[in-house]
């Protein structure tokens, strides 16, 4: 892994800091680099209703978003457990909406893995 993913995926650590995860214990701390270089950050915010919960990539993504950057070059992803967890099927739609091969690291506690969203998500779905 090179040092911009690297330097990336310790951001993602430090955003899942701030994650607010009662119900399942899973702090997920997330960090999009855009094309221009700026770095947004997200983390898992869960929520009683389920289904009403957001992961840290689209949290991370949303907010790079709604500041007017929809180019990115990387997305990094930090569980803090020891469980491995690839982006789930709607962050990868999401991703793969704004950058459908980009770099995705995603890291636990005790590995760390490279891969890209056309390997993530074959098949994608685009209009």
């Amino acid at each position: 892994m090179n040092k911009e993913l690297s330097d990336l995926l310790d951001m993602a650590k430090t955003a899942a800091e701030n994650a607010y995860a009662p119900y399942s214990g899973y702090k997920v701390g997330s960090a999009v680099l855009c094309e221009d270089g700026k770095i947004f950050y997200g983390c898992n915010i869960e929520n009683a209703s389920y289904s009403l919960t957001i992961c840290a990539e689209r949290t991370a993504i949303f907010k790079a978003i709604s500041e007017g950057h929809k180019k990115f070059r990387a997305i990094a992803i930090y569980v803090d457990s020891e469980k491995a967890f690839p982006p789930c099927g709607a962050c990868r739609q999401v991703i793969s909406e704004f950058a459908p091969s980009i770099p995705v690291v995603f890291a636990n506690q005790i590995e760390t893995t490279e891969s890209s969203m056309k390997e993530l998500l074959p098949g994608a779905f685009h209009l």
